[in-house]
């Protein structure tokens, strides 16, 4: 496989003192929320990084992890609007969305806009919802905009999603298709605090949650996101993530015979657009003006994990996508041509 050059990339110097400024105010950010927030900062930094590509995430855990004060404590360190829906099987598109409203007093039609209408919108246990609400809130991610009575109206800017799903009931849920979930940046593994965290959140509980302080603008938000985007990033980079979405699809032209029974369908090429956008927003994090494989590596279990569908052997013998990325990523070489 011969790459082609990324457009402009090679030759394009990242814009002089915006990396450090970049920098200090994304870590002054995450500092901020992890003083409200304990033992989540692997799920703070994908959020971030998130918000700076303009992807949507995916949260997956059980209850009572802190996945809503997450959610709601990042927007107030980046004076964003918060808006939460409950999703439930009773739910209808105009709950989300919003309805047009007749006025008797005036004989018009007004309409109310829906609580998608937010900076970060928490979409909760998006797979209690029936598949038209699930719909209608995938349109709105695709599109930034939806339409009531005839009328377009736009989302604010930057607009993320962040919907949960509660992996340990199965009665009363509507399993998100994977063509939907291929619409998500990354799908996040939400897991327990180690013991001496835990202890720190009962301390703080008990002690009362410190508030968060606003330290960024949207403004900023949308500068440092230009930012991101003037990283360089080498064929090289280019090419290994490419290569990891394709050991997906046809994992023997990598040397995995063992996992070709185990997949239905691989990562889409959403997978490695993703893995190198998120990737450049790492590197900045990082202090970096260049991406490296390491932050492909980092970043692609986050990525690719709901793009894999599994055989019905894998879900008989109990394979996971993570089994599956965790074999990728150990045979995949990170330098070197393609597999012909």
């Amino acid at each position: 496989m011969t790459l082609e050059p990324v457009p402009d990339q090679e030759h394009r110097p990242f814009g002089g003192d915006d990396l450090p400024e970049s920098r200090r105010a994304l870590e002054s950010a995450l500092q901020e929320a992890k003083r409200v927030v304990v033992g989540q900062d692997a799920l703070l930094e994908r959020l971030l990084l998130a918000v700076l590509v303009g992807g949507h995430v995916l949260l997956e855990g059980v209850p009572g992890l802190a996945k809503t004060l997450t959610v709601k404590t990042l927007s107030q360190v980046v004076g964003g609007r918060f808006g939460r829906v409950q999703f439930t099987p009773d739910l209808v598109p105009a709950d989300l969305v919003g309805t047009r409203i007749w006025r008797p007093d005036s004989s018009t039609f007004q309409t109310e806009l829906g609580p998608v209408f937010a900076n970060l919108l928490l979409a909760d246990e998006i797979n209690r919802a029936p598949a038209k609400v699930q719909s209608a809130l995938l349109e709105v991610m695709q599109e930034h905009q939806v339409t009531i009575g005839g009328e377009t109206h736009v989302v604010p800017e930057p607009f993320l999603v962040l919907a949960t799903q509660n992996p340990i009931e199965s009665e009363g849920t509507y399993p998100l298709p994977e063509a939907q979930l291929d619409r998500f940046l990354f799908k996040v593994l939400v897991d327990y605090p180690s013991p001496g965290e835990e202890a720190a959140v009962v301390g703080r509980v008990v002690s009362g949650l410190p508030d968060a302080r606003q330290v960024l603008e949207l403004e900023d938000l949308n500068r440092f996101a230009g930012a991101a985007r003037e990283v360089l990033v080498d064929r090289e980079v280019v090419g290994y993530a490419v290569r990891l979405a394709d050991a997906t699809r046809r994992p023997s032209r990598h040397g995995l015979d063992e996992l070709e029974p185990l997949i239905a369908f691989g990562s889409s090429p959403r997978g490695p657009i993703g893995l190198v956008q998120a990737a450049q927003a790492l590197a900045m994090l990082r202090g970096r003006g260049h991406v490296v494989t390491g932050d492909v590596r980092d970043l692609a279990h986050d990525v690719l994990r709901h793009r894999i569908v599994l055989s019905y052997d894998a879900l008989a013998d109990g394979v996971t996508t993570d089994d599956i990325l965790d074999r990728v990523l150990a045979t995949v070489p990170a330098h070197g041509a393609a597999a012909a």
